[in-house]
């Protein structure tokens, strides 16, 4: 679906399911819709704080979310409330799908995490991954996720997401 910029409507719902239920539905800012990639922003939809360890997402963060209609992935750019840019957490995500006002995303377990300074690349949820089953369910979707990982953590180490985005 191209979208012409003046088309945009002002608002969109993302929703993002994992094992076929919605995880999660919060509304963004729609920034650009080329018709292959999806632009939104939206304030950290969680609840309270949650400190992974490696950063830390809390109330007024704001993520800048790249999603793609071909891609096996989304980028989620993270600032604190301040504007300093935390990092980059990026999600394994079957191909998203736009319907009107609406995103939907479907999470595939599998997660990077690029800190903002870029020294640290982090592989996440690999277990969980292995755990889903979905190597099994849809052989073809996990050679995906894991590809699109392998791509991702590439350029993570190379070029940095920066130009991805």
């Amino acid at each position: 679906m191209s979208v012409n910029s003046a088309d945009l409507p002002g608002e969109l719902e993302v929703v993002l399911v994992k094992a076929g239920h919605t995880k999660i539905r919060y509304p963004a800012a729609l920034l650009a819709d080329d018709g292959t990639r999806v632009s939104v922003r939206a304030p950290w939809a969680g609840e309270g704080v949650r400190d992974f360890g490696f950063v830390r997402f809390e109330p007024g963060d704001v993520f800048t979310e790249h999603y793609w209609r071909d891609r096996w992935y989304a980028v989620k750019e993270v600032r604190a409330q301040d504007g300093i840019l935390k990092g980059w957490y990026c999600d394994i995500t079957r191909p998203a799908v736009r319907s009107g006002a609406e995103l939907v995303v479907e999470d595939l377990d599998l997660d990077l995490w690029v800190s903002g300074d870029g020294r640290d690349v982090l592989r996440l949820d690999e277990d969980e991954f292995a755990a889903s089953g979905l190597a099994e369910r849809d052989p073809t979707a996990a050679v995906a996720a894991r590809s699109a990982l392998d791509e991702l953590e590439a350029l993570a180490r190379t070029e940095g997401l920066t130009g991805l985005v």
